[in-house]
């Protein structure tokens, strides 16, 4: 089944040449299904990369999924067309009393920031309580992974001292005699995941007693996945959305700034950048998201409405 997206977001045209199936209005109606409901909170800067990069993965489940973006409100972002935003995106004000199936965060880029100096804090943790009650399961990505975090149970975002960036190796970690998590479900035991990011999350300071289960983990980079059972709740520090080229713009964009910039490791073919990169992670993002998706059909009511009635306030005191 296809995405349904505005026929004339930016997003669709490539879409359509890779041969995801995107579809309008008129023709999802003729549909006799109930689509899946997904909101996209797009905080980074570049919204249509990150729209493109996550409505291709959405996009390629045999589920029909109708998606809806979304912006704050209380901050503008300078670096996207207003334009662009008028046509295409939504504030959390305008869908606060709808419900929502899925409901994507994406990252930032004021990791840097302390949490409550991020000029759209205040609206942003009025969304995060707001998931609980009004979304079956929610997907926090690197910074709005730490975020939610931070907001729900008081863990600690730590500076590193210097960008960690690059293609690192992880783990799934396996538990004998046990099955593997849905989420992990057809992931290799090792899988390469893109890394770009100033400040980590501490597998030591995770709370042992709140329901957080680690899934994936780098001995270099550190915890990748975590899932919360309670509120079905994916966080994900790293970026396996990426497309192949995105830490190569980010490479290109940071050397014309400054001098002191490190190579993302273990990304060009022998540390070359005039070598065009090879993905390596395609398929264990398409994995993870198939596997989310796949996890919210299965448990999520048929009647929308009747969403959030089986959580309870997690919220740490």
């Amino acid at each position: 089944m296809p995405i349904k997206i505005p026929n004339d977001l930016p997003a669709a045209e490539k879409l359509k040449a890779e041969g995801v199936r995107v579809i309008g209005e008129e023709e999802a109606l003729r549909q006799d299904i109930r689509p899946m409901q997904i909101a996209l909170l797009n905080l980074m800067p570049e919204k249509p990369k990150t729209e493109t990069q996550l409505a291709r993965l959405l996009g390629a489940t045999p589920l029909q999924v109708e998606l809806t973006l979304l912006t704050t409100s209380s901050y503008q972002p300078k670096t996207v067309p207003l334009s662009h935003l008028q046509a295409f995106y939504r504030t959390w004000e305008d869908v606060k009393d709808r419900k929502f199936d899925g409901f994507i965060v994406t990252g930032a880029p004021v990791e840097m920031m302390p949490f409550e100096e991020v000029k759209y804090w205040d609206e942003l943790t009025r969304i995060f309580d707001w998931t609980r009650t009004n979304v079956h399961s929610s997907f926090f990505i690197c910074w709005g992974a730490q975020a939610a975090l931070y907001h729900f149970y008081g863990v600690p975002k730590h500076i590193l001292p210097c960008k960690r960036f690059g293609i690192y190796v992880h783990y799934v970690i396996e538990h004998r005699d046990a099955r593997r998590p849905p989420l992990m479900r057809g992931f290799d035991d090792i899988f390469h995941v893109p890394v770009s990011r100033h400040t980590e999350v501490r597998l030591e300071d995770i709370p042992k007693d709140v329901g957080l289960e680690v899934l994936a983990v780098s001995n270099a980079a550190g915890p990748c996945i975590l899932w919360e059972e309670r509120h079905r709740a994916v966080y994900m520090f790293n970026h396996l959305e990426y497309d192949t080229y995105t830490l190569h713009e980010e490479y290109t964009r940071d050397k014309e700034k400054r001098n002191d910039v490190d190579m993302p490791i273990n990304y060009y073919p022998d540390d070359d950048p005039k070598r065009p990169p090879r993905n390596c992670w395609r398929a264990y993002a398409h994995l993870l998201f198939g596997n989310w998706i796949n996890e919210m059909y299965q448990t999520t009511p048929y009647d929308i409405s009747k969403i959030g009635s089986d959580k309870v306030e997690a919220k740490a005191a």
